[in-house]
């Protein structure tokens, strides 16, 4: 590379580049560190305590780093904490640590009646208890002629799991998305709810 001085063109120094980019040379334009209030997307993979993959995301997803409404597992954001772009890590989570133990009384047998005619093995409902503004997701596990069994446990509750991940970018969070605890835009969280 080539810069003449701003004394031989005028006030604008000139550089030359080579026609090619050497392999070796890296150019790092984002040296930010992920901590609290920034947002943070990642690539990953949750697999169980075999190696099976259980999810895997298919473009960078996004989160808001520093315990916003639950965005992310606690572990992997204290590993993630100080890191920056290109960071990769491997975080083991017990269950507490991730999907929690499984909850036996979170299993329910409920009347069939209360369930629409076309009630299948695997559909999901939302419910919880009265007056409580804590809303679980039930998964019907078993029909019976007039009964019908949901389970509000977390499909992977009880398990340990694997979440592997890569960093692909850290930026600052807006004011709007640390006022909403979550991040907007492509990948994190839509825009088509209420606040």
């Amino acid at each position: 590379m080539k810069a003449s001085s701003p004394g031989e063109h005028g006030l604008v120094a000139f550089l030359s580049f080579p026609e090619e980019i050497p392999d070796n040379l890296t150019c790092r334009l984002n040296d930010m560190r992920i901590e609290k209030g920034t947002v943070v997307s990642l690539n990953y993979i949750l697999s169980d305590s075999t190696g099976e993959i259980l999810e895997k995301s298919n473009f960078p997803v996004s989160y808001l780093h520093g315990g916003y409404n639950d965005e992310m597992f606690p572990k992997v954001e204290e590993e993630l904490n100080h890191k920056e772009a290109g960071h990769r890590c491997l975080v083991v989570m017990e269950p507490e640590d991730a999907f929690g133990e499984y909850d036996s009384d979170l299993v329910r047998v409920e009347a069939r009646s209360r369930f629409p005619e076309d009630v299948v093995v695997g559909m999901k409902f939302e419910g919880g208890e009265e007056e409580s503004d804590n809303v679980r997701i039930y998964t019907v596990t078993d029909i019976a002629e007039d009964k019908v069994v949901v389970d509000g446990n977390h499909p992977l509750a009880g398990q340990s799991v694997r979440f592997e991940c890569e960093v692909t970018d850290v930026r600052p969070a807006t004011a709007e998305e640390l006022a909403h605890g979550h991040a907007h835009g492509p990948h994190g969280h839509g825009h088509g709810h209420e606040h």
